[in-house]
This record gives structure tokens, C-alpha cells and sequence, in this order.
């Protein structure tokens, strides 16, 4: 893939990422959201997490607030499409555009980066098929609030072990909060790490937008033995 991206002329080649756990679109799906807006204009997004590779699901080709992404119809590039603007979604159809030999279970190097290349090479979207209002939509909105208590799906860890919900920033008012329980532990509402001591969990938002659950120079996922996937409650306090 690297290296048919690399043919482009005068482009540069950034891996996001490549920890993704397999299988997990979700927490692709994260990762995406979490970085498209600061890539400049006509930048081209390859994503490819897979698992229904050479079945009929489709390939989509996406163009919003003027940068492209490319990638299998399951859910995976909305959240990121969405993130920056208005969504004009095709699919990916137009077998000019494919390598000559193509494989029923690698359509991340045959199908969806040479499309992707085609769009940095200014190909026009509408070119490598037809407009579509029907894809799978994926959106981060398994959670509830009930009162003073938060249900949350754990969405992401990351290498420092930091937990990150489902839970958007603006959907909650962390301002008017002070403490919260989680799993009969209380920890303190912060804007950032050091206002607690070493070792101390908070919750807080994170650099990605979402509520975390941290410890200041520790572990969370350690800490608390939570792992992705995992459902928690938050309990609000006085």
C-alpha cells in the first residue's frame, strides 16, 4: 500500500496509526475521527479495517470539507466524514481505477489505495462511481445518563493506559461536577493530569474530545481492570 501511495506525485506519506486491534472498527473508526481535522485541504484518507473483506459489502469513496477518504463501507470513515462537514459519499465502483489483479481478501492494497492515489492525482469523485445516501452509519451513542449516574462504553486505551468513553464533551457539563465514583472509587472532575496527585485517578476530557478516566503518571486501565469494550457506571457526587 506504502508503496503505490508513494508513486503520487509530490505527496507525503503520514501512517496514522497501525495498532488498531483486528477486527475492531470502532476504535478505527476513533482513531480517524480523532485526527482528520488537522490534515490540510485535499489531503486523502486510506482506512482499512476489514473484516468483511471480498464479501458484498461495498468500497466507499468520500469527499468532506474538501479532503477525501477512502475505505470499506462498515461504519468505519462516517464518524471522520462527519467531523468535517458536509459528507458527499460514492461508491467505489470503476475498476479503472483498481489494480489488474485483484485480490479477494487484500482490497486495502488493490481497490482503496489505488482509488485513493486516483483522488490525490485530482481524478474527479464522481468518476469512480455513483453518488449513494446508503451506507452504514456508526456513531459513537451507546451511553446513558440516568440521573447522577453515567453509563459508558470504553471506546479506546491508549499506550499510556489512559481509558476513553463514548461520551462526547459537549454532551456532558464536567464544569458543574467535582467528583464522581467509579467502581467504589472516588476520583476528582480535572481539566488536566497534574491538578491531582501521582497515582490519583481522575476523570477529565481528553485531547480527543471524549470523557476519559485517567491517573496522573499511572494507569487507568490497570488501576480499575478495564479493557475495551467494557461497559462502566459513573456515579455522580455532591
Amino acid at each position: 500500500m506504502k508503496g503505490i501511495a508513494g508513486g503520487i506525485s509530490g505527496s507525503r506519506l503520514i501512517d496514522i496509526c497501525h495498532d488498531v486491534p483486528r477486527h475492531d472498527i470502532e476504535i478505527g473508526a476513533f482513531i480517524l475521527k480523532s485526527v482528520v481535522e488537522y490534515f490540510p485541504q485535499g489531503t486523502v484518507h486510506v482506512g482499512v479495517v476489514d473484516p468483511g473483506v471480498g464479501s458484498e459489502r461495498e468500497g466507499l469513496a468520500i469527499k468532506a470539507g474538501n479532503q477525501y477518504l477512502v475505505g470499506p463501507d462498515n461504519g468505519l470513515l462516517i464518524p471522520a466524514a462527519r467531523e468535517l462537514g458536509p459528507i458527499d459519499v460514492h461508491l467505489i465502483e470503476n475498476e479503472e481505477f483498481f489494480l489488474s489483479d485483484v485480490s479477494e481478501t487484500f482490497h486495502g492494497r488493490d481497490v482503496f489505495t489505488p482509488v485513493g492515489a486516483n483522488l490525490a492525482e485530482d481524478i474527479y469523485i464522481g468518476d469512480i462511481g455513483k453518488e449513494t445516501s446508503e451506507y452504514v452509519e456508526l456513531e459513537f451513542k451507546d451511553w446513558e445518563k440516568d440521573e447522577d449516574v453515567l453509563r459508558v462504553k470504553v471506546i479506546n486505551i491508549d499506550s499510556f493506559g489512559n481509558v476513553i468513553t463514548n461520551v462526547p464533551k459537549e454532551e456532558i457539563e464536567l464544569g458543574l461536577i467535582e467528583k464522581v465514583k467509579l467502581f467504589d472509587r472516588e476520583m476528582r472532575v480535572v481539566d488536566y493530569y497534574s491538578q491531582v496527585n501521582k497515582g490519583d485517578p481522575v476523570l477529565t476530557v481528553g485531547g480527543h474530545g471524549f470523557l476519559e478516566i485517567s491517573v496522573n503518571q499511572g494507569s487507568a486501565k490497570k488501576l480499575f481492570d478495564i479493557d475495551i469494550g467494557d461497559k462502566v457506571e459513573i456515579i455522580f457526587l455532591d
